[in-house]
């Protein structure tokens, strides 16, 4: 195992850089503290396990947030399979390569309290049941996906995928209160498992559905929601053109869920309407 800091170079054969074969985690971290760092770990053994990359030693995981200094930063790890094997076919025997890095970070507290307007996005997600669920390296989709707009008062774009069902936003996953039940996409075909929306199917009565985008018009409340940004309320939906489709008035409604889930991230839960 190759385990290496910020300033290390990358090899031009390591092949998560020529194919995108590896994974990655970003971790909130708090004076040393990492936050969801079991949920983290769960995500980045399910997908050594998927990709057939070695996980590396627990120790040497557990280890990084501590390094990452003091106040609130965001820990990235980035575990490639390493060099060799020819072309697409991997090596029979991988040496992974993991990379890590430590960034400050604040938060955006008026996101929190006043919530966000988000579009539709008009790329749609392939669908590939082995990787759904994964942090892989090939986030080419959502790439695509977040140029497709450069506005400052748009936060996010909703993503669907080739079939028509909502997955996510580009780095968040959605969540929408109807009739009283919270709801979250199946993510079987597409899209990131997010460990902030594992904890929050472990705590909360949180049903996983298959519903198409007409579904958010109808909602009392719709939320993005990551272990990074904690969870933001959505105040308004365009479509892709930019045609307001439905808009939400910031209430006890939306406290709820972001509650349960800044609880987990030790950020505020009081937003005094």
């Amino acid at each position: 195992m190759s385990l290496a800091s910020e300033q290390s170079s990358v090899p031009m054969d390591d092949r998560g850089l020529a194919y995108g074969d590896g994974l990655f985690e970003t971790v909130l971290v708090r004076d040393g503290t990492p936050l969801l760092w079991d949920e983290h770990m769960a995500r980045l053994a399910r997908g050594c396990q998927v990709l057939g990359i070695p996980l590396p030693a627990r120790d040497a995981l557990d280890c990084l947030p501590e390094r990452a200094g003091p106040g609130l930063r965001v820990l990235k790890l980035i575990l490639t399979r390493g060099s060799g094997g020819r072309g697409y076919l991997p090596p029979a025997s991988s040496s992974p390569r993991l990379r890590w890095q430590a960034m400050a970070f604040s938060p955006q507290p008026s996101r929190w309290r006043d919530g966000v307007r988000v579009r539709h996005c008009r790329l749609r997600l392939g669908i590939q049941p082995l990787l759904a669920g994964l942090k892989h390296l090939n986030r080419l989709e959502n790439v695509l996906a977040r140029n497709e707009w450069s506005a400052p008062d748009l936060a996010e774009g909703l993503l669907c995928n080739s079939d028509g069902w909502l997955v996510e936003a580009t780095c968040m996953n959605l969540f929408w209160l109807r009739e009283g039940q919270l709801e979250t996409p199946r993510l079987d075909d597409s899209g990131v498992a997010g460990t902030l929306r594992a904890a929050l199917l472990e705590r909360l009565p949180v049903s996983e559905v298959m519903a198409t985008p007409d579904v958010l018009a109808g909602a009392e409340a719709v939320w993005l929601a990551n272990s990074i940004q904690g969870v933001w309320p959505v105040a308004q939906l365009d479509d892709a053109g930019g045609t307001r489709l439905a808009n939400w008035t910031i209430g006890r409604a939306h406290r709820h869920l972001q509650a349960a889930a800044h609880d987990l991230l030790d950020y505020p839960v009081d937003f005094p309407e």
